[in-house]
């Protein structure tokens, strides 16, 4: 007899076979719901993919709008360039990874190899330039200036050059119109990087950005990329599984950037350039009688503002360098040159960004901070050669003293104990050491209100704010730095350093006396930027009024129609009744005709009588460094600003420059005689410039190629220097003029 079924399976078949049914079923179940979630639940999204697929983007650039000054100077434009690049995908497939083809190619175009193969790798963090900071999948530019001869080399050979294209390319060009530089006003541009092209991926027309796309990097480039850059074009082709063209899938043809109008005049601009240079290459003659060597005369920077609208005429920084170093793609050694500690870092807008104590030029803002604490216009006060507070004793310039005199003529003749005693009255009257809960500070609210410790709101970027050192930045500033001043203060030291950490770190959060007065005079923690300054002169010209500064008056479409203007805005007005504002108007010009600045205005022949100009003198003293020359000016429709670092006395190294940029603008020569006919600019330029039907606008009249405006000219302008010093945080001290 046996054991097994009539079905010949035994219960251990039985049970396996049952197991093998689930899972079959299961399985059939999973892949059923699988294939009901893909082409149901999700079908669309796939097919979309799929058919995403087999579209291939052919990317068109765009051409870029132009940066015109206020006549219709091209100052930023294009030009066309042969172009030699390289696809890294392409070299990537190779079996060397391209090494033999970058070695033909510099061989081709005479650069060293190395050079080559630097330009096409990667940027990151401990890669030097030069490197490629764009997007992997792009052609990477290798020269921008090569001939027909080598692009043909290249084209003919394509088998020895595979990845490798020479074709004509619309690049960035800086013009310097009239002469003109302004390379830290107008900016750069550089490759958009692949991050940028994912962040933006699903974003619509111009603010998609794709990997051909140049995004400008700084200056008027960057504020205003959106307006400039205009709509990349591109094409979808329908390829078959072969890449093979089979038809359209749509056009989106590129669409030009729009124009950007300034209120920058070229010439204007040139004769400013050419005036800080050679104030600067003159100061360096001159012996400092402090350290018995000469001026270094490391760094500048000047402002012309209009002072009905607070648009910018010109603005220049020194040193500067050359705009065009950037298209294309920098070279590692200029990149170094711009970047590093020898070449002072001239990418820096020392109008903006440079920050220093601005001197005696200061002296207008404690002006009107008296007259708000009730300190009266007609009253006369001492102004003795030195004056002693905490046990310190304060000097007068050269220590001379004038006796009793009015404010106004503590203004002409820069007088700095007046000042000191006002501010250390204001200080004792607001409890002194232990100041009351509603001590009234008005030296610092007063610097405020004339929008000093804040960004003026320009449009360019990295602006600096400047520095008011009220009570409450004292404390800031204490409860940051009091363990590294303790820890030096314990060094046992005697040296100048050591002393000032041994006061801080006892009580370094004080409003002391000597903080109080060195302030008054445009000294001690203050810093302010040439920008800064020319603003609130303007505002003494025009009336009060505190503009917005700007560069840009309107946007304009490549057909020339109005895009949107850029109209001037009041952001308030100075805190200065028509009488203070009268007051210290009357007292600047006698700065002029009879006070610091007369010797290089009224003294060297400026018609005073018919076109009447305004101006205050500062010498800024900064710890280890020789003194900061700054001249704040304003004429009825100007304000012209200029400062030095390590160049002197504000009217000893920037007052003939001043004046002599005034006699551009206004057609007077050395012996006060006046033509308007050579005058550059006499009224600030209101209306937009005119644009002919192709949309370029009619030209001005230009000065030749090349002219400089100095007094007396050179043949040659002079070598803008390539050494700036940075802006000292440190504190500075005593005397102005």
């Amino acid at each position: 007899m046996t054991n097994i079924p009539e079905t010949g399976r035994t219960p251990r078949v039985t049970i396996r076979l049952i197991v093998l049914q689930v899972l079959v079923l299961s399985l059939l179940a999973t892949l059923g719901g699988r294939l009901w979630y893909l082409q149901i639940r999700t079908g669309k999204e796939y097919t979309e993919k799929a058919a995403g697929n087999h579209i291939r983007e052919v990317v068109e650039p765009t051409v870029r709008g132009e940066i015109l000054d206020a006549s219709g100077r091209i100052l930023a434009g294009n030009e066309a360039k042969l172009v030699v690049s390289v696809s890294r995908t392409e070299l990537l497939q190779q079996k060397d990874r391209g090494k033999a083809v970058l070695a033909r190619l510099a061989d081709v175009l005479g650069m060293p190899a190395k050079d080559v193969q630097d330009k096409v790798r990667l940027c990151d963090a401990k890669t030097p330039q030069p490197c490629w900071n764009g997007s992997p999948y792009q052609p990477i530019p290798v020269t921008k200036a090569a001939t027909t001869q080598q692009a043909m080399q290249i084209m003919e050979r394509r088998e020895d050059f595979p990845g490798v294209t020479a074709q004509p390319t619309s690049l960035r060009r800086y013009t310097g119109a009239e002469g003109a530089n302004l390379a830290q006003v107008l900016g750069y541009l550089s490759p958009v990087t692949d991050d940028e092209v994912q962040k933006t991926k699903d974003k619509p027309g111009r603010e998609r950005r794709l990997p051909v796309d140049q995004i400008g990097r700084a200056g008027l480039e960057s504020v205003y990329d959106n307006d400039l850059r205009g709509t990349t074009g591109i094409d979808r082709l329908e390829v078959d599984n072969l890449g093979r063209v089979i038809g359209s899938a749509g056009k989106t043809p590129a669409q030009p950037g729009n124009n950007l109008v300034t209120s920058i005049d070229a010439r204007v601009q040139k004769a400013v350039e050419d005036n800080l240079a050679q104030a600067m290459v003159d100061a360096r003659k001159v012996v400092d009688k402090d350290t018995h060597r000469n001026y270094e005369a490391d760094s500048g920077a000047a402002v012309v503002m209009d002072v009905h609208t607070g648009r910018i005429v010109a603005m220049a920084s020194a040193p500067t360098y050359d705009p065009n170093l950037w298209v294309g793609g920098i070279a590692g050694k200029d990149y170094q040159a711009l970047t590093s500690k020898e070449s002072n870092y001239p990418l820096l807008n020392r109008a903006i960004q440079g920050q220093s104590a601005p001197g005696s030029t200061f002296k207008v803002v404690s002006t009107a901070a008296a007259a708000q604490a009730g300190y009266s216009l007609s009253g006369n006060y001492a102004c003795p050669s030195s004056l002693t507070f905490g046990g310190r004793e304060f000097k007068n310039f050269e220590s001379k003293g004038y006796g009793s005199i009015s404010l106004a003529r503590a203004l002409e003749v820069s007088c700095d104990t007046v000042f000191y005693g006002l501010a250390y009255d204001q200080w004792m009257a607001d409890g002194g050491i232990k100041p009351k809960k509603d001590a009234k500070d008005w030296f610092y609210k007063t610097a405020k209100q004339f929008g000093l410790g804040a960004k003026t709101g320009i449009d360019l970027p990295s602006e600096a704010a400047g520095r008011i050192p009220d009570r409450q930045w004292k404390q800031e500033y204490y409860d940051a730095n009091k363990d590294a001043w303790c820890k030096q203060a314990q060094s046992g030291g005697n040296d100048y350093g050591t002393l000032v950490a041994k006061e801080n770190c006892a009580d370094g959060y004080q409003m002391r006396a000597g903080d109080a007065v060195n302030y008054s005079i445009g000294q001690g923690d203050t810093l302010v930027t040439p920008l800064q300054m020319a603003r609130i002169y303007a505002a003494l010209s025009n009336g009060g009024t505190l503009y917005r500064p700007t560069v840009a008056k309107a946007v304009v479409a490549p057909d020339g129609t109005l895009v949107r203007e850029i109209a001037p805005h009041e952001d308030g007005k100075i805190p200065t009744d028509a009488r203070t504002l009268q007051y210290i108007d009357e007292a600047t010009k006698g700065v002029v005709e009879q006070g610091s600045a007369a010797w290089k205005f009224t003294g060297a022949g400026w018609p005073q009588g018919k076109i009447e100009l305004h101006a205050k003198t500062g010498t800024a003293e900064v710890f280890g460094k020789q003194t900061t020359s700054y001249l704040t000016t304003y004429s009825r429709d100007y304000a012209v600003v200029m400062t030095m670092s390590q160049a002197g006395t504000g009217s000893g190294a920037s007052g003939d420059a001043v004046r002599r940029i005034y006699q551009a603008i206004y057609g007077v020569d050395d012996k006060g005689n006046i033509d308007t006919g050579k005058a550059l600019l006499t009224k600030p330029q209101g209306e937009l410039p005119k644009f002919n039907p192709d949309g370029t606008a009619m030209k001005p009249v230009s000065f030749e190629p090349g002219a400089t405006f100095l007094d007396p000219a050179p043949k040659t302008p002079p070598t803008v220097p390539l050494m700036l010093a940075l802006p000292a945080l440190e504190p500075t001290v005593r005397r102005t003029r």
